[in-house]
């Protein structure tokens, strides 16, 4: 007589099989996130990129995630970040109506206008507008900032979306990789030596990131798993780099741009971008400040704009901030660029930055308090009840 043989016994097999394979996944990604945090901990950066897509007129862009809190860590320390519904780094609701009496100052940046590295409320957006507030002006300064936004992306952003809150004043940090950016995108192109639009949508990483996003335990390890945070990082380089030689290979071929002209495309793209962008702050009588924001390199830095461009560059903007010279004489007595990590400005600088801006602003660009009401250094609005007085010269 055959034995017979009980249905649920493979069943039962299989599930043993199935633990055992996940206790060992399990197992080995203990294992890396250990080793990841005893020998990389000081290299990995846990900045997970919480970006959504938005959509401004024809345009379809980045923007980080409405009404989020999230956090970045480094061995430098942790920064918490918060945006409001519009996607800005901002607790505030912000509508594009502006209330009488408010002087509106838009900030246009990537990941060192958004504030990689520092606490909210010492961007130097969020700086500037102390500074105005303390010499009487009602003022509300938003920080637009995106990482990895180049100009192309600002320009496209000011003209279909920052308008509409009304500007008294344009605030654009340029950083050296904007020229590489701005090819990436691949949104704008030079035709004839002339700008053109390229395409109308830039959006990289958004539907993976939007799906990753949505899964409460990969968030959770974006911000706190180094071995998650290692890996997701590399293949975003990866990618990065990919996008930058498909655009190099692009400019060299459908542009029919030689070797000669290589490094020469990408500045003369960006100054053109530039240029518009500059047009379109004059056509609307928006002063523009151009804020050129420091490299860094080991113990060295200098300005982001190339010597052969600052003349043009400053041709570009109403007032030009060279962040290099802002910062030389604080040079080797404190931190100007974050010590590790991925080396962004620094909390002095973005003070320094904030403070130089509100200068030339008050002198420069046109800003005046009444002088029925003057500066009290010690005084704030709501106790003073000063009110703002914008006049800008035409």
């Amino acid at each position: 007589m055959i034995a017979s043989t009980s249905p649920t016994r493979p069943r039962r097999t299989a599930a043993y099989a199935a633990v055992a394979v996940l206790m060992a996944i399990g197992v080995s990604l203990g294992a890396g996130e250990l080793m990841a945090r005893m020998f990389l901990k000081d290299q990995i950066v846990l900045f997970p990129r919480y970006h959504a897509a938005a959509d401004y007129g024809e345009y379809r862009l980045r923007r980080l995630r409405p009404d989020t809190e999230f956090w970045h860590t480094s061995r430098d320390g942790s920064w918490k970040f918060v945006t409001n519904g519009r996607g800005f780094r901002d607790t505030r609701e912000l509508d594009y109506h502006k209330p009488a009496g408010v002087v509106r100052i838009l900030v246009l940046g990537d990941s060192n206008t958004e504030g990689f590295e520092v606490r909210q409320e010492q961007t130097y957006a969020a700086i500037l507008e102390r500074y105005l507030i303390r010499r009487g002006i009602q003022a509300q300064v938003l920080n637009t900032g995106v990482s990895g936004f180049g100009t192309a992306e600002e320009t496209i952003f000011l003209e279909q979306e920052g308008l509409k809150y009304h500007p008294d004043a344009v605030v654009l940090g340029f950083f050296a990789n904007d020229f590489e950016d701005n090819l990436r995108s691949g949104l704008f192109q030079l035709t004839d030596g002339r700008l053109s639009i390229q395409k109308r949508d830039y959006t990289p990483g958004v539907a993976l990131l939007t799906v990753l996003n949505s899964i409460p335990v990969l968030r959770w390890l974006s911000e706190n798993s180094y071995l998650y945070s290692g890996s997701l990082n590399a293949v975003w380089e990866l990618a990065k780099g990919f996008a930058l030689s498909r655009a190099q290979a692009a400019m060299n071929t459908e542009m029919a741009v030689g070797s000669d002209s290589h490094d020469a495309y990408p500045k003369t793209l960006t100054l053109q971008l530039l240029q518009r962008l500059h047009r379109t702050c004059q056509e609307h009588g928006i002063p523009l400040v151009l804020l050129d924001i420091p490299w860094v390199d080991q113990d060295r830095f200098g300005p982001s704009v190339p010597p052969e461009l600052r003349s043009l560059f400053e041709h570009a903007s109403d007032a030009y901030i060279d962040g290099a010279a802002v910062l030389q004489d604080y040079a080797g007595l404190v931190d100007l660029h974050v010590p590790h990590g991925q080396r962004h400005i620094s909390e002095f600088s973005h003070l320094a930055f904030g403070a130089e801006i509100g200068q030339r602003l008050l002198s420069f660009a046109g800003f005046s308090v009444p002088a029925s009401r003057p500066h009290q250094a010690h005084s704030s609005p709501q106790s003073t009840g000063l009110l703002p007085n914008l006049r800008i010269s035409q």
